[in-house]
C-alpha cells in the first residue's frame, strides 16, 4: 500500500488479502489503541509522575518501574473486554491473565512485553512495545490455561512492537513482510512510513553489551573479536558497535539499516542456571518473527529461534539476529566450536 495511508486502512486491506475474520483485524485496532496510551504516558514521564521505582518485582525478580505497572494495565485494560482474545500473557505476570468473567472470549492468545526497556525511562532513553498473536486450537475448551500458549514463534499469526522514540512507531508482520508506521500526533493515527521493510543481508555494525566480553562463549568472542580488529583484522573492514539497552531499540535499528544484536548465553548466565537472558514468548520470538520476514535470520546460535518448543510463559534463550550474511557466520563459527 503507498506511504500515507493509515495503519487502520493498511489492517482492513491486509484482512482481504489474507481473509482474516474481523475479530483479528479489530484485535490489532486494540493493540494499536494500546500502544498510543503507553506512548503518551511515557512522553510525559516526570511531569505526571510517573518515573522512578514502583517498589515492586516482577516474576522474573527485577525492579519494576511505575510504567511497568502502568503500561501492563493499559494494555490489558484495551485488550480484555472486546471478545478477540482467549487470555493474554505478559512479562510483568506470573500467570497466565484470565479475562473477567463478564467478558466474552475470542479465539486469539495475546502476549505481550508492556515495555520493554524500561530501565531507559528515568533517563529519557527509548522504550517501547512488544507484542505476539498466537490462536487457540480450535478445539480447546474452558479457559486457557499456560499449556495453550506453548506454541513456538512460527506458529505465530502476527508479531510486532511499537516504538516510543523521538517519534513513535509502530512496526508490523502478519507473516506477509514487514511495514513500519510512525504516529502523527495531529491526528493521532499511525501512517504508513516505511513500506516493505528489509535487512540488508551485509552490515558493518554490531549491538551487544561488550561489558560481559570476559563471560562470553568462544564463537561470539570470536566473532566480536574479529569486529574489534577493523581493516587490520581478518574481516578487512572497520565495525561500528551500538548499545541503548533497550532490545526494542537496537533490534530497530538493525530494522532500519542493518546490522546484528547479540543478546548470547555466557558463564555469568549459566552460573545462575538461566537458558540466556531474554524471554522467548516476549521477545526473541516476536522480534525473530519481524527480522525473518525482513530477510533477516534469528537464531539462539546453534537452532533457529522460532522452532525452539516453549516450555513455560517466562522461558529464557539466548538472542542473536539481523543481517543474514553475519548471522550465518556466527553460526559456523559455533558449529565449528562443537
Amino acid at each position: 500500500m503507498p506511504i500515507g495511508t493509515t495503519i487502520t486502512e493498511y489492517i482492513i486491506e491486509e484482512q482481504r488479502q489474507i481473509k482474516t475474520s474481523g475479530d483479528f483485524t479489530s484485535l490489532i485496532n486494540d493493540i494499536v489503541i494500546a500502544c498510543k496510551a503507553i506512548s503518551s504516558a511515557v512522553r510525559y514521564g516526570s511531569l505526571v509522575g510517573v518515573l522512578g521505582t514502583a517498589d515492586t518485582e516482577n516474576i522474573q525478580g527485577e525492579t519494576q518501574k511505575k510504567l511497568d505497572v502502568i503500561s501492563n494495565s493499559l494494555f490489558i485494560k484495551r485488550n480484555e473486554w472486546a471478545g478477540h482474545v482467549a487470555a493474554m500473557a505478559s512479562e510483568e505476570m506470573a500467570d497466565v491473565y484470565h479475562l473477567p468473567s463478564q467478558y466474552p472470549r475470542g479465539k486469539y492468545l495475546l502476549v505481550f512485553d508492556p515495555l520493554d526497556g524500561s530501565t531507559n525511562t528515568d533517563v529519557n532513553g527509548p522504550v517501547g512495545t512488544i507484542f505476539s498473536i498466537l490462536r487457540r486450537a480450535r478445539d480447546a475448551v474452558g479457559e486457557p490455561t499456560e499449556d495453550d500458549f506453548m506454541q513456538p514463534g512460527d506458529r505465530q499469526v502476527c508479531a510486532g512492537y511499537a516504538l516510543y522514540g523521538p517519534s513513535s512507531m509502530m512496526v508490523l508482520t502478519t507473516g506477509h513482510g514487514v511495514n513500519g508506521f510512525t504516529l502523527d500526533q495531529r491526528i493521532g493515527e499511525y501512517i504508513l512510513t516505511n513500506p516493505n521493510m528489509q535487512i540488508p543481508e551485509d552490515t558493518q555494525e554490531f549491538s551487544i553489551n561488550t561489558a560481559y566480553l570476559r563471560f562470553w562463549d568462544p564463537p561470539v568472542r570470536r566473532y566480536i573479536d574479529e569486529c574489534l580488529a577493523g581493516r587490520e583484522g581478518p574481516r578487512r573492514k572497520d565495525f561500528n558497535m551500538r548499545w541503548t539497552g533497550a532490545m526494542i531499540a537496537d533490534v530497530h535499528r538493525v530494522l532500519m539499516r542493518g546490522g546484528v544484536f547479540l543478546y548470547p548465553i555466557d558463564r555469568k548466565l549459566r552460573a545462575k542456571n538461566q537458558e540466556g537472558k531474554l524471554r522467548l514468548m516476549y521477545e526473541a520470538n516476536p522480534m525473530g518473527f519481524i527480522v525473518e520476514q525482513a530477510g533477516g535470520l534469528a537464531t539462539t546460535g546453534t537452532q533457529r529461534i522460532m522452532e525452539l518448543q516453549p516450555t513455560g510463559l517466562h522461558q529464557r534463550c539466548p538472542v542473536i539476529l539481523g543481517s543474514r550474511n553475519e548471522v550465518e557466520r556466527i553460526i559456523s563459527y559455533h558449529l565449528e566450536a562443537q
